[in-house]
């Protein structure tokens, strides 16, 4: 449990409350999940429309840097993001969170997007493909999560030093021309699934029913980090 800033409640983990409450909590979650992927795609078809899809593709294309850019605005949106979602007592703040996210994550997926949709053949195809692998994959590890009796807090440290090597490849990558290939796309698919597992139980052991909105904003995280690796691997081995 945890106190509020007027110290005059107590904000008590969902899975202490009835099953009722639980189920409801849940139900919140995924709803505002869907809601997260539904403004993400509607705020990517305007990138794309709009042509900013082509000015960041023609960005990272130009400068061997602008990939580092992107993520790096990323990354700090990504810190604000977790902030203002931190903030349960404030509804308003998580959802301009949960919003920003999607447009945060349709900036990152645009040049790539622009890419298969008008540089690659077949690019509409992949994309399809790897949206029904992400949400298959995505609802059977939930459903494990959900169903297991096993403790998955010790995927945490796997997951977040995980994602910190991850990082450092991809880095070194972009600075030095190295080629990350097929295993990096699978060993990333495997890192974003276990925190999908992670997060889903820790969400049901440990958020009090109030964060619901940053419940959906961590599992929205590793849905999107999934898909990329999922649409990357797609798209590497259709080439």
């Amino acid at each position: 449990m945890s106190n509020d800033p007027h110290g005059n409640t107590m904000m008590q983990p969902v899975i202490s409350l009835g099953e009722e409450a639980r189920s409801e909590f849940v139900i919140r979650v995924y709803q505002h999940l869907l809601g997260a992927v539904v403004a993400f795609v509607g705020i990517e078809a305007l990138f794309i429309n709009l042509g900013v899809a082509r000015g960041l593709y023609n960005f990272v294309s130009r400068n061997s840097v602008g990939w580092l850019l992107i993520l790096g605005a990323f990354m700090v949106g990504q810190w604000f993001v977790a902030q203002a979602a931190a903030d349960l007592l404030n509804p308003v703040r998580q959802y301009q969170a949960l919003f920003a996210m999607a447009a945060l994550e349709a900036l990152i997926f645009a040049p790539f997007l622009h890419y298969l949709f008008n540089v690659r053949d077949n690019g509409t195809t992949t994309v399809a493909t790897a949206a029904l692998i992400t949400a298959i994959g995505f609802a059977g590890l939930s459903i494990v999560a959900f169903v297991t009796r096993k403790d998955l807090s010790f995927l945490r440290p796997m997951v977040m030093y995980g994602f910190m090597g991850a990082l450092v490849l991809i880095v070194a990558a972009v600075l030095f021309g190295l080629s990350l290939g097929i295993w990096f796309s699978v060993g990333m698919i495997v890192l974003a699934g276990m925190a999908i597992l992670y997060q889903t139980q820790s969400i049901i052991r440990h958020y009090p029913a109030e964060a619901h909105v940053a419940g959906a904003l961590a599992l929205f995280g590793s849905l999107m980090t999934m898909f990329w690796y999922v649409l990357r691997l797609v798209s590497q081995v259709t080439r």
